[in-house]
């Protein structure tokens, strides 16, 4: 018989988390453990409001289908059973830890993917005015790969411009969060370009994005918000060249592996993301961001604290998650 328990926790943000939507001391998640045979599984999930998503209502449809799960639900009857999203992902995870503790096989092992290895993470600068930025690039100048949150204003070429001054050597990636306006796409993608910006996360509000197609954008474009589950990859191709996959989008593991192959079909890049979250939600993550073309697992480094048998980082290089933390 298994045992399920659900609980809501915050973990203080290292100062200020700020987006186009707004800003966040701390990050609240919601983490699932399942016991069986004396062996626990963990996952997390970052409920989204964007999703229209609360800490209250993840906890309520998990505690829902508890019983179900206490009951002995596969993942994959969990995939017919609950819609995607942070609730799903947290059950879900929390089931692919449980089965590679109980067998021993590791999941990378049991997913058919490869052993995980160190990866290269970007680090996310948050939303600020561009002299700000400019220090805070100066600061993680030594990172290879920075991510700039920009906020649909007049002054995001201004803060890019900046952030490049701080940070001259760095790869970067601009992540607008649906902040942009049609018009815009183009001539913005053209000055930073000149900046030797390598990609532009979601420019356009999800359901505006049309407008992207056939758009012959210098810098390559980069769906997050747009892109959810293995049945609207299609419709991404011809809008997008990128496509960012997040656990708490795919509603788990499970679905996320589907994603990546999807997207690779359709020769679609793939970027993997995160909500601010700690190394428990950023492990499985690991597991499809082996060969991604972007990672962007760099929720932890954000937080000012993280969870015991927490992932190692050495600057920017993710070191592959302890079986004690997950998987």
């Amino acid at each position: 018989m298994r045992e399920i328990s659900v609980e809501s926790e915050r973990w203080p943000i290292a100062g200020a988390f700020t987006i186009s939507r707004g800003s966040k001391t701390e990050a609240e998640v919601v983490t699932v453990t399942i016991r069986e045979d004396g062996v626990t599984g963990r996952g997390e999930c970052v409920p989204y409001g964007r999703y229209g998503e609360t800490v209250k209502d993840v906890i309520a449809s998990i505690k829902v289908i508890g019983q179900s799960i206490s009951d002995g639900m596969t993942r994959d009857e969990l995939q017919r059973a609950m819609h995607r999203g942070a609730a799903r992902n947290a059950i879900d995870c929390a089931l692919w830890d449980l089965e590679a503790k109980l067998t021993g096989e590791p999941v990378w092992k049991l997913a058919g993917v490869a052993e995980p290895q160190p990866l290269t993470t970007a680090y996310t600068l948050s939303l600020a005015a561009p002299d700000a930025m400019r220090e805070a690039a100066r600061a993680a100048a030594s990172r290879p790969l920075l991510k700039l949150k920009l906020g649909g204003g007049g002054d995001d070429i201004d803060r890019v411009a900046a952030v490049r001054e701080g940070a001259p050597g760095a790869t970067l990636i601009v992540d607008a969060n649906e902040g942009w306006k049609a018009d815009d796409v183009l001539p913005l993608a053209r000055e930073l370009a000149k900046l030797g910006v390598a990609l532009i996360e979601q420019p356009l509000p999800a359901k505006e994005d049309e407008a992207l197609r056939g758009i012959d954008s210098p810098v390559p474009l980069c769906a997050d918000e747009s892109a959810h589950g293995i049945e609207g990859m299609i419709r991404l191709v011809g809008l997008y060249q990128y496509v960012n996959v997040k656990l708490d989008k795919t509603g788990g593991l499970t679905e996320a592996l589907s994603v990546v192959r999807s997207a690779k079909r359709r020769k679609l890049g793939v970027m993997v993301g995160c909500m601010v979250a700690t190394s428990l939600a950023m492990a499985p993550a690991a597991f499809i961001a082996q060969g991604a073309d972007f990672v962007d697992l760099d929720g932890p480094l954000l937080l000012a604290k993280d969870r015991p048998h927490g992932i190692a980082y050495e600057g920017s290089l993710m070191m592959p998650p302890e079986k004690a933390l997950w998987g």
